[in-house]
């Protein structure tokens, strides 16, 4: 008899990725604050766009959060006879979906671009690109825990701080080739790139929370 691999999300839950989130979501709003402040009063677009760009993920750490103050407060609760452990995970199907709405939107804002291209004003989106990246790259230090992977909501907030830096990573390949070697249409390959990875990730979170909120039996956990 062939002996199956097996391996099981437990969803481990704990206060550590909650104090992680929450610090997460202090920086990601104060980052969303000085970018739109500093892009309206230069007539910056890059830097409001990334501002509002910065907020839409604020709301899906919000959420995040939000999930864990439930699933605490709720845990003894007549109200929920089966437990709470289901919280965070819709909490992580619904991230995740708006993980899958991120990818979409970049793919057809890459794909109108090439369509009807705009003028690039390369010193401030490269700049706007590298700052994206530092405070991206600052969260995921922050939220990198060896738990990540075992609790499915930390995962989906996790997944849209990576998508953030990934994406300006890109986009600094992008804006760099663009102005020193006139590259510009590599900006639009990125964007397409980087839209199918999110699509990538997003699907296997959903396909993921789905499974545990429907309590489907699967090979891959009995």
């Amino acid at each position: 008899m062939t002996q199956k691999h097996s391996h099981c999300h437990n969803n481990h839950i704990s206060d550590d990725n909650s104090t992680r989130t929450l610090i997460v979501i202090v920086i990601t709003i104060l980052t969303m604050i000085v970018e739109i402040i500093y892009g309206f009063f230069t007539n910056s677009m890059a830097l409001l766009s990334d501002g509002w760009h910065m907020g839409t993920h604020a709301l899906a750490l919000l959420l995040t959060f939000l999930a864990y103050i439930l699933t605490k407060k709720f845990e003894n609760s007549v109200l929920f006879p089966n437990g709470t452990k289901k919280i965070p995970i819709l909490a992580g199907f619904i991230s995740s979906l708006f993980l899958g709405i991120t990818g979409f939107f970049v793919i057809t804002e890459s794909i109108q671009r090439f369509i009807t291209p705009l003028k690039i004003t390369f010193n401030t989106a490269i700049i706007v690109a590298f700052v994206g990246f530092l405070v991206n790259g600052i969260c995921l230090l922050i939220m990198e825990n060896k738990h990540k992977n075992d609790d499915y909501n930390f995962k989906a907030a996790y997944l849209h701080i990576l998508t953030d830096a990934m994406t300006s990573i890109f986009a600094i390949i992008a804006l760099l080739a663009g102005k020193y070697f006139g590259l510009y249409f590599l900006d639009t390959v990125m964007g397409i790139i980087g839209g199918f990875l999110i699509l990538k990730w997003s699907s296997g979170l959903v396909k993921d929370t789905t499974a545990v909120l429907i309590d489907m039996k699967t090979d891959i956990c009995k």
